[in-house]
């Protein structure tokens, strides 16, 4: 196997990540010079950064080997990068060289990194070669949006996480509680297996870290509202979508425990699985956590119901990972192959029933582990349904992350305490991203 950690000498994978980049540094990637790299040969050396790495990396071990194993003339360098640098290190090597010849590339930062020139348009090679028409549309779609260049793509879409209401089916059973299927139904499990006294608690919110995206995907699921953008102005503070957070943030103390103030993604998983808490909205990411909580058949895992019976479902786009080729990259070639079948049907499967996600290879659908993971299955239907409406969240503006992070965090827990209202909440927040969406226009 012709890995950067490779098997006969695992003692190199202590070595720190900065001196295995520092040598990628001068490898088949960018070689500091810039410029527009090369189609190469098709053979010989690619370097490929994991934006994931040390959780991911047995799994990608598992299709380098495959990979290589079918293309003998081609040796792929990994290297291990944790999700918490990536960007980072991304706008290091950016700036300085060093890149890579695909990397990990998930929406979330492909906008910043598209705006520095750094990935190569992979649009027409998707037309061209094996995955035209096997990648999921509305992932394509994110991919597409994320960029924010049109029509567009800057990376091949490998997998999507989801919002997701995961509930406790033994605690349902126990107090006769109808599964959430409904929000009717949500609102009424919420209150019915709740009894603060006994620190029983029908849900558990987010208030803390990560508060507002979690809030974003309870606002549309339940308004129906659509779209983020109406021409140039936001629909976060749409009457119904005000109305929706009124209705979440009323379960604050009512039906969750006070301390979930402070809430972030470790703690509100933590709480879930040590108390007497019915129901949790997080994204499948947090699944094996439950299983091994409860144990399988006693937690279960389904797409935020409706906004009303009949009514298409409205999903808030979570970030989609992918793979990108970057610009600089003198071997395109043997590097797009890799991509190609990292992202083919059997491969793309493989990394995702791994990681517990949707993935993009649309014929990856009727695999057995799928069924078998009924959380992933039911998220992967709802989202690749054609009357499914799937709002792109613009992570294209660059100050996309520090609106909806640190300048809206404060204000939300002001919300949950009651010292503002759901719709100056809503008002502050829309002001924010108007303003954010207007700069962004002017400099196109």
């Amino acid at each position: 196997m012709k890995l950067t950690i490779h098997r006969n000498r695992r003692g190199a994978a202590a070595v720190a990540l900065t001196a295995v980049l520092a040598l990628t540094a001068t490898a088949c990637g960018d070689d500091g010079s810039g410029g527009s790299g090369d189609e190469g040969s098709g053979k010989g050396e690619i370097t490929f950064w994991d934006n994931n790495g040390g959780v991911r990396t047995p799994v990608w071990e598992k299709i380098i080997a495959e990979f290589e194993k079918q293309n003998p003339d081609i040796d792929v360098t990994y290297v291990p990068v944790p999700i918490t640098d990536v960007q980072s290190k991304y706008d290091t090597a950016i700036a300085g060289g060093g890149l890579p010849d695909v990397g990990g590339v998930g929406t979330a930062y492909l906008a910043n990194m598209v705006a520095q020139d750094a990935l190569e348009p992979v649009g027409d090679r998707i037309e061209a070669g094996a995955l035209k028409g096997k990648l999921s549309e509305q992932m394509a779609e994110s991919v597409r949006s994320a960029a924010g260049r049109g029509d567009e793509m800057y990376s091949v879409p490998t997998s999507a996480n989801q919002g997701t209401l995961w509930y406790r089916t033994e605690l349902f059973e126990a107090a006769g509680a109808e599964p959430p299927t409904t929000w009717d139904s949500f609102y009424a499990a919420a209150d019915k297996l709740t009894d603060a006294k006994k620190n029983k608690f029908g849900f558990t919110i987010r208030g803390g870290a990560g508060s507002v995206a979690q809030a974003l995907d309870m606002m549309y699921a339940q308004s129906g509202v659509d779209t983020f953008w109406n021409g140039d102005r936001t629909t976060v503070n749409d009457p119904k979508n005000v109305e929706a957070l009124e209705k979440y943030v009323g379960l604050y103390k009512k039906a969750t425990p006070e301390a979930d103030l402070n809430n972030d993604f470790a703690k509100m998983v933590a709480q879930f699985g040590q108390g007497e808490i019915g129901m949790l909205q997080h994204n499948l990411g947090s699944y094996t956590d439950h299983v091994k909580a409860f144990g399988e058949g006693k937690v279960e895992g389904i797409p935020l119901p409706p906004s009303a019976e009949g009514s298409p479902r409205t999903i808030v786009s979570n970030p989609v990972d992918g793979l990108g080729l970057f610009k600089s990259s003198k071997n395109k070639t043997a590097a797009w192959k890799f991509i190609e079948f990292a992202a083919s049907h059997e491969m793309n499967s493989l990394w995702n029933k791994e990681a517990g996600s949707i993935p993009a290879n649309t014929d990856a659908s009727g695999d057995a582990w799928i069924s078998e993971v009924k959380p992933v299955k039911a998220a992967m239907e709802s989202l690749n349904d054609p009357g499914t409406k799937v709002v792109q969240l613009p992570y294209y503006l660059p100050d996309w992350n520090n609106i909806s992070k640190a300048d809206s965090e404060p204000d939300f827990q002001k919300l949950l305490l009651g010292e503002i209202t759901a719709k100056q909440f809503a008002d502050g927040l829309a002001e924010k991203l108007n303003e954010a969406q207007a700069e962004w226009k002017q400099q196109q």
